[in-house]
């Protein structure tokens, strides 16, 4: 089975399957034809944060394909420059191209086929075109905040990056819903890469692979990436791109209601998610009731417990001690858990002192800094063999920054993530990860394999596929139920993105949760914006029912519905 973010992504992955590749053959495979597809969610000049299962071994692994720092961005560099806040548009933003690596990487060690294999689909649907679909059309709808739709880029386009007008307003104009849409220097960087696969793999299919690698970071394609950042006033050089590596690294795990729920490390957000599993554990969720009052607010105030932790201490672990184990320890969650005051929501943001196992963090700074982010896909493949992949792409979204003219991608702006104040977790080093939001899911029970899910929405996305998770475990629903229930989520505390915003106490909830529940809510204190039906994510996920020896996967409606992208599920 294959979910995904567009019909055709999902049937590339799909092809590979049925070729016989494995779900890491296929996960690339989709990926790569999603960032044709979905240019302004990711594109191949992205990130990557991703999960897998290899059935053999039944081992977990995680994939860092978070971007870094190049080595001239220091916080000095913007100072003097009276740059307060790093933009998240244009070039000034960007660090090394990091999909391609961590691609090749889960390729090489996890899958069976070459380059050429995976990427054929995408090769295609770049080079003969794909009907062009009404989100990536747009106008986008008001509720997105923000249009990064191509009728929505195309006065920058235009006037600013014609490289970007180039493939994606032809004749200079705005193209119509179901006109074929080709991005020939798109096609061509494939097609090198694959070159360089086949002049190399006669000494073995890693060799090949490697070959690939290397014709990204330390040859012409390194040189046009170069030039185009230095035409652009970016920061990003030829030596940071030949320096770039993703790593593939252990999961950070917690055990919930007999699960074992999987995630990225803490330059991801992803053990927030576990961080709110662990402060949950305490309360009985299903007396509470799927969507009363009682039970949104106790996950709400969850949240906001472990976000104020997540921008206290998370950051890339090789420049940042991050106390992950006190972070997911029983006697923080309960110290922290006798904060939730059942009857008022909280306006504060309240870090804890994990290494103390303390509730509240006392005498030192505490930082909480002054939406949704850009775009996101998400990508799960199971295979025959139960091997599970659970992939998270973004980054490098074209209505951000020019297409580099040439190649048919344009750079991440990934760096605008991090803090100017050298005392953040988080603050800009050169070299260092930006933390990220990308943070896919992978749940394993005794060992075996049991469901995958993820969803686009930056700071939102472990919070909606925490719900998601919870409808599934504590609430009994089939999955696609589990995806279609109303959602909610809390935008309490600092974004990670441009220009860190908060919304203390804010909780935004879909029109569909009952106006009671709502009542009652703001009642509690909280500062309710009511959403459209069905805005709230894009969840897509696989699970795994082994009593049965089938797999059952959902496709979120609101992909579609709201015009953010056509979310699908495919298997057989």
């Amino acid at each position: 089975m294959v979910v995904s973010e567009h019909y055709l992504s999902a049937e590339a992955g799909l092809r590979i399957l049925h070729g016989g590749g494995n779900a890491f053959d296929a996960a690339i495979a989709a990926t790569l034809a999603e960032g044709v597809l979905n240019p302004h969610m990711h594109t191949f000049g992205g990130e990557l944060s991703a999960l897998g299962y290899v059935a053999a071994e039944q081992r977990v692994f995680a994939v860092n394909g978070d971007t870094v720092a190049p080595r001239a961005a220091t916080i000095e560099w913007f100072a003097t420059r009276d740059i307060a806040l790093i933009p998240m548009a244009g070039v000034l933003a960007a660090g090394p191209p990091a999909i391609p690596h961590a691609l090749l990487t889960v390729l090489d060690c996890f899958g069976t086929r070459s380059f050429a294999d995976v990427v054929t689909p995408a090769l295609e649907l770049a080079e003969d075109g794909f009907p062009l679909h009404p989100a990536l059309r747009g106008p986008a709808p008001a509720h997105l905040l923000g249009d990064f739709s191509l009728a929505g880029s195309a006065e920058i386009f235009r006037k600013a990056w014609p490289s970007s007008a180039a493939v994606y307003l032809p004749d200079g104009r705005l193209p119509e819903i179901g006109e074929r849409m080709r991005n020939p220097d798109l096609g061509r960087t494939f097609r090198r890469l694959i070159a360089a696969e086949e002049r190399a793999q006669a000494h073995g299919r890693s060799d090949g692979i490697a070959a690939a690698i290397d014709a990204f970071y330390r040859g012409e394609i390194a040189d046009i990436i170069a030039a185009h950042a230095a035409a652009h006033g970016g920061l990003l050089a030829r030596e940071d791109l030949e320096a770039y590596r993703s790593a593939i690294e252990p999961a950070v795990s917690l055990d919930y209601r007999g699960y074992t729920v999987h995630k990225c490390g803490p330059w991801s957000q992803g053990p927030v998610f576990l961080q709110q599993l662990a402060l949950l554990a305490g309360f009985d969720l299903r007396s509470l009731g799927h969507n009363s009052a009682d039970s949104i607010h106790v996950v709400a105030e969850a949240a906001k417990l472990a976000f104020a932790d997540r921008e206290q201490y998370y950051g890339d672990p090789n420049f940042v001690d991050v106390p992950l184990d006190g972070l997911l320890s029983e006697r923080y969650a309960a110290a922290r858990r006798s904060l939730v005051d059942p009857r008022r929501a909280s306006l504060g943001q309240r870090p804890g002192d994990p290494r103390r196992a303390a509730a509240l963090l006392d005498g030192e700074e505490i930082f909480a800094a002054r939406d949704w982010g850009r775009g996101t896909v998400y990508v799960a493949v199971v295979d025959q063999a139960r091997n599970m992949a659970s992939f998270t792409p973004s980054g490098a979204w074209i209505p951000a920054s020019p297409v580099i003219a040439g190649l048919g991608f344009p750079l991440g702006t990934r760096v605008q993530t991090f803090y100017l104040d050298p005392r953040h977790p988080n603050a800009l080093a050169p070299g260092k990860r930006p933390r990220t939001t990308l943070t896919p899911t992978l749940v394993t029970r005794n060992g075996a394999p049991a469901m995958v899910f993820g969803t686009q929405g930056g700071d939102q996305q472990d919070q909606w596929t925490l719900q998601v998770f919870l409808n599934l475990v504590e609430h009994g629903m089939e999955v696609q139920e589990a995806i279609e229930a109303a959602r909610f989520s809390s935008a309490h505390f600092p974004s990670s993105f441009y220009p860190h915003g908060k919304a203390p106490g804010t909780l935004r909830v879909e029109g569909r949760v009952p106006e009671a529940v709502r009542a009652e809510l703001a009642a509690r204190g909280h500062v309710l914006e009511v959403e459209d039906d069905w805005v709230a994510g894009d969840v897509l996920a696989i699970v795994v029912d082994g009593e049965r020896k089938c797999l059952r996967g959902g496709a979120d409606p609101r992909g579609e519905v709201s015009r953010r992208m056509p979310s699908y599920a495919i298997g057989w």
